[in-house]
């Protein structure tokens, strides 16, 4: 985050608020089309409850914070990304469990009291403050006041940033590498689909509003990777656990960086329309 924020000034914030369009697109984007793809996905495979529950329940969770990253690394809106991760972050403290139990009630077959899940409102200003906010602040300070050494570490930040990056895949995959194997045909299909259908969703649906390029790849990243970290919580704490569950939200949480990365660099060797 730190190394994204170096490359960031206030007035590109400044420009996001006067053009309240696009932030309102991407918020319709992950919070209402999402869940309805979810939804549609659900029907079209008929997996067993447990794994259409975690599908619902990933839907329903905040951005993650890594699309900050790979926002800046495709060339795209790095501000309007940093403000939709931060509002839907914000919001999961009442969103994720009104949403979870809207969308898990209108499959009849996965009624579910919804009023269960507690999302601690501590823990997710804790996160907004640790994960956002203070590295922001901190690069922007150093963008402005510290030029010369800015100019310096951007480089290396950019690889050390990267390896921590890819460093996540390898650790995740080898972390779980057991129900991979035992599961990795369901699941991994499960998951792509989803993963690769909300990266296409986002894009068109943010193309069908007319958004220049920079802003289609914003939104289509903001869609594509979700705060599965915050699936497991939940699922730990409220559903003891739930095999199924638990599976869907913890290959999401691996796969989203190798997909939400490499379109990223894809997209980093391809110039702006």
């Amino acid at each position: 985050m730190l190394a994204v924020a170096i490359d960031i000034k206030p007035v590109d914030f400044f420009k996001v608020f006067k053009k309240t369009k696009v932030p309102v697109v991407g918020l319709i984007s992950q919070l209402v089309l999402l869940p309805l793809l979810t939804i549609l996905l659900v029907f079209i495979f008929s997996p067993p409850a447990s794994i259409a529950l975690g599908m619902i329940l990933v839907a329903s969770c905040p951005g993650g914070n890594v699309s900050n990253y790979a926002v800046h690394l495709s060339q795209g809106n790095t501000a309007v990304s940093i403000i939709l991760t931060s509002i839907t972050t914000i919001l999961a403290i009442v969103i994720t469990p009104l949403a979870f139990s809207l969308w898990s009630n209108v499959l009849p077959d996965l009624k579910i009291a919804g009023d269960t899940i507690f999302v601690d409102p501590v823990l997710m200003i804790k996160s907004i403050c640790y994960l956002i906010l203070i590295p922001l602040i901190l690069g922007m300070l150093m963008n402005r006041y510290l030029e010369e050494l800015t100019n310096k570490i951007r480089l290396p930040m950019k690889y050390i940033s990267m390896s921590i990056f890819i460093g996540f895949v390898v650790f995740g995959i080898h972390a779980n590498l057991e129900n991979i194997m035992n599961y990795l045909g369901l699941v991994f299909i499960i998951v792509l689909v989803h993963n690769i259908s909300a990266l296409g969703m986002g894009y068109g649906f943010a193309a069908l509003n007319k958004l220049e390029e920079r802003d289609r790849r914003t939104i289509c990243l903001e869609t594509g990777i979700q705060n599965s970290g915050l699936g497991l919580i939940i699922i730990f704490n409220v559903f003891d656990g739930l095999g199924g569950m638990a599976l869907i939200a913890a290959w999401w949480g691996i796969w989203h960086l190798i997909s939400g990365f490499s379109l990223a660099l894809f997209w980093e060797k391809r110039p702006l329309k």
